[in-house]
């Protein structure tokens, strides 16, 4: 772990506390290079009616366009939520350097939990993983938003 990825991590926090504010699935994502915040993302699948509008691609897509390279190597990118398949390839296809991640995704987490896409000898590059950076906050977000959703399923509505 680097001095300052609890600092970026707070970052993605508040990328996923902006996307349960409207109504996503409450994850974050931040693309950093040399110190500096070069891509910022979070989910808006809900909003976007797209399937791919996952915080971690908008942050490599962000990061790509700020750095005029589809190579990121240098970059770190920090989750709130274990990636899943799709955003754990994309991160492999893109050469990010390093994945710092929160909570852990045990349905559908693709970097430790069901699959190890990150570090894959089998694939053409390898992503150096850190997780359980904030995770009890990351995981409380999440918690909190399901909970929240099914309580407002739950309840009585006025016709």
């Amino acid at each position: 772990m680097h001095p300052t990825d609890e600092a970026f991590l707070e970052l993605a926090l508040q990328e996923a506390r902006r996307a349960a504010a409207e109504d996503e699935v409450p994850v974050g994502a931040i693309a950093v290079f040399q110190g500096e915040v070069v891509g910022t993302g979070r989910n808006a699948r809900e909003r976007r009616a797209d399937p791919l509008a996952h915080a971690e691609l908008d942050a490599i897509r962000e990061a790509s366009r700020n750095l005029g390279r589809w190579r990121l190597t240098g970059v770190t990118l920090y989750v709130t939520l274990e990636p899943c398949a799709m955003c754990a390839g994309a991160m492999v296809n893109a050469r990010v350097d390093r994945l710092v991640y929160g909570a852990s995704d045990p349905k559908a987490g693709a970097v430790r939990s069901l699959y190890e896409i990150c570090t894959d000898t089998r694939l053409n590059h390898r992503i150096e993983v850190v997780s359980g950076i904030r995770a009890e906050e990351a995981g409380a977000l999440l918690t909190d938003f399901f909970r929240s959703k099914r309580a407002a399923a739950k309840a009585p509505r006025m016709v």
